[in-house]
């Protein structure tokens, strides 16, 4: 194994942890306030990610299963929810775009604020959140092309047990024999 290459059994746990740290940053970003401070007449309430877009939380939460389910799966079926996995990366990202514009934040802030958003509004984004929620969004969405391109190689979970199912029995013979028929179930006398 030369330097900078990861072996073939660690990759995939490799790519669960970047993908599943990238939902966790969508998801833990989702639940923070993406206002810094706003000014009005009176005290303001301000938005968090989950609030000037609903959809972040949900596609956080659809993403970590998306990892579980791409480590358990293999195959046509990994590629599908490795599909499935880029897709909630592509719509987080567009989340967090929307969720950053301008018309959306102030209409939130009038809704939510009737009483002190009377007069004009002042607002700065807290930028923090909403970039550390678009990497997490691009995390998700390059581990889902990376699960539909290299996933195929990787093992799933219960390969190796169906290896050491496929494996040829040794002859074995005498007194042996007739202990490994008891073990497999088979009465070993029928043929005597």
């Amino acid at each position: 194994m030369g330097p900078g290459k990861s072996s073939p059994a660690r990759e995939p746990w490799l790519w669960a942890a970047l993908t599943a740290a990238g939902c966790l940053l969508v998801l833990l970003a989702a639940g923070r306030d993406w206002i810094g401070a706003v000014r009005g007449s009176g005290e303001m309430t301000v938005p968090t990610g989950g609030d000037l877009s609903p959809v972040l939380t949900p596609l956080a939460l659809a993403g970590l299963a998306g990892v579980v389910a791409v480590l358990v799966t293999k195959g046509a079926g990994r590629r599908v929810v490795g599909s499935l996995l880029a897709l909630c990366g592509l719509g987080a990202l567009a989340a967090v775009w929307g969720a950053t514009a301008e018309p959306g934040i102030e209409t939130w802030l009038r809704r939510h604020n009737v009483l002190g958003a009377a007069g004009p509004l002042e607002w700065d984004l807290a930028v923090g959140w909403p970039v550390a929620a678009g990497l997490g969004a691009l995390l998700v969405f390059a581990g889902g092309v990376l699960a539909v391109v290299r996933g195929g190689r990787w093992a799933g979970m219960s390969d190796r047990y169906e290896r050491a199912a496929d494996r040829p029995r040794a002859q074995t013979d005498g007194d042996r024999a007739l202990w490994d028929a008891l073990d497999r179930g088979d009465d070993p006398t029928e043929s005597r």
